[in-house]
């Protein structure tokens, strides 16, 4: 694992700037509040009317309109780009290029070439970069990971997982747009996608179905991921019905059933293959974004330029899944 120099302020909060004003932005603002290890000190948008509404309901000291200004601020220890999936990389290539500790909005980049890009860049600085795969981070994953680590589960053999929301369907919303990377797929089946990566590894193989609407993006997408051994991951996204949004994981020894919305701070239940069962609750006062934040802050305090826990190749891969999917689903966006 690469390492920056250790920065002799490790011991104060890591200071934040957002770029971005939209949903999951406004979350991760909130969220800042409940960690002692990062604090909102700046808030990047292009939109005056947009920006200053935002700094004002997050309560961050200023906004910026300009991102080089933004960007070249002393004040400035960590940038979290969370803007449109389409600008993603242009965004953190720049906050790279400034020195700034780095966290991207899932999905990380609209492709795994670009994804190479910027964490080819990242370690040619010597900068910290990882995917705001948030969920990965909540207290509820950490556990299952430990038990999957413990072997209680025997060997993991299937994973099922779902993300679909209704979304009123807009063609002027990013998310119906394909020049901003829309679609259920990057915003919505990445969650799954990752996960079943972070259970099983890379998939051997891959088998996709999908729908595209009227704008070109998909409104519902299944994946089924093989895996050397014969794993089988299931995933499916949708932004056109509410699904039950339950995932499980069974092995051999035992299943792991996780409640609504498994996404998100949420239960879990280990039923053992005698019919034993364990209930996990893990009460979270906020939206659960907070956890990534401090593994950001822990990692710059430790001087490293990625985390083991979302590593940067394995964010590669995962893209390269989504880039397999969307290619047998037809799914294609502007200048690739």
């Amino acid at each position: 694992m690469a390492a920056m120099t250790t920065d002799p302020q490790a011991s104060r909060p890591l200071r934040w700037a957002i770029i971005g004003t939209g949903g999951i932005a406004r979350m991760f603002a909130d969220d800042l509040r409940l960690s002692e290890t990062g604090e909102l000190v700046a808030v990047g948008s292009r939109t005056a009317e947009r920006g200053a509404d935002f700094a004002r309901r997050t309560s961050a000291p200023r906004w910026h309109a300009d991102m080089a200004e933004l960007l070249a601020a002393d004040d400035v220890d960590a940038v979290y780009v969370a803007v449109p999936h389409s600008a993603h990389r242009d965004f953190a290539v720049a906050a790279i290029e400034a020195g700034k500790a780095v966290l991207v909005e899932k999905p990380f980049t609209i492709n795994r070439p670009q994804a190479e890009e910027l964490v080819k860049l990242a370690r040619s600085r010597g900068v910290f970069l990882m995917e705001a795969m948030w969920t990965r981070f909540l207290p509820h994953i950490v556990r299952i990971r430990e038990l999957l680590a413990q072997g209680r589960l025997g060997e993991p053999r299937t994973l099922t997982a779902e993300h679909g929301i209704w979304f009123r369907h807009d063609p002027a919303h990013r998310l119906f747009d394909p020049r901003l990377g829309g679609g259920a797929l990057l915003d919505l089946g990445v969650y799954p996608v990752s996960f079943a990566s972070m259970v099983f590894g890379d998939p051997s193989s891959v088998q996709a179905s999908g729908w595209l609407g009227d704008t070109g993006v998909d409104g519902q997408t299944s994946v089924v991921l093989g895996y050397d051994g014969g794993a089988r991951a299931v995933t499916t996204s949708s932004m056109e019905v509410w699904l039950s949004n339950r995932a499980s994981i069974a092995g051999t020894d035992a299943r792991v059933d996780i409640d609504a919305t498994w996404y998100r701070p949420t239960s879990f239940t280990l039923t053992e293959r005698t019919g034993a069962v364990e209930r996990y609750e893990f009460p979270e006062p906020g939206n659960g974004l907070r956890y990534q934040a401090e593994e950001v802050a822990r990692c710059v305090a430790a001087g490293l330029t990625e985390s083991p826990v979302m590593p940067l190749d394995e964010t590669c891969r995962i893209m390269g899944t989504m880039d397999d999917v969307r290619a047998q689903i037809g799914l294609r966006y502007p200048g690739e």
